[in-house]
């Protein structure tokens, strides 16, 4: 089994467990659904992070046009902004009544969003498959869903 899966599967199983038995310990406590989406987002930028270190597979799948210039700097460099994001919304999870890390996470959704929205239409390194259109709709459902719940989450700090 490469060693990739297998940091996948033992990953996901070994979250699953400890959320199910210690979920009032790691589960935001905000009311609404968004800190949870949040922590949801955070978890998998984790992955995708680590992945980014332990082979440029994925990363090359998600540049289809120019998968040759995705090398292993380009994609440790990738890797350290994808878990930057994930501290973001990982800590936005847990204090999203704070308005400073609440816009710095509306943010961080806007440069991802410009990020990959560039490779695809400017710089034509990337193509819209699932790879790209993942990240897509992620980044540009948090920030509406952000949006939208702005002064609900932030009336209450």
């Amino acid at each position: 089994m490469d060693v990739l899966k297998s940091c996948k599967y033992f990953s996901s199983i070994s979250i699953w467990l400890f959320l199910k038995s210690n979920s009032a310990l790691v589960l935001p406590v905000a009311e609404g659904w968004l800190p949870i989406w949040q922590l949801t987002v955070a978890s998998a930028a984790v992955f995708n992070a680590v992945q980014n270190y332990a082979t440029l597979k994925l990363t090359q799948r998600l540049y289809a046009r120019t998968p040759h210039l995705v090398n292993p700097l380009q994609a440790r460099a990738f890797g350290t902004w994808t878990m930057t994001s994930a501290v973001i919304r990982a800590y936005a999870a847990y204090h999203i009544h704070e308005k400073t890390i609440y816009d710095i996470c509306i943010i961080s959704y806007l440069i991802a969003f410009s990020h990959f929205t560039s490779e695809l239409l400017i710089f034509k390194t990337a193509k819209l498959n699932g790879p790209v259109t993942s990240p897509l709709i992620v980044a540009s459902v948090s920030m509406v869903w952000m949006i939208l719940q702005y002064d609900f989450y932030l009336s209450k700090a």
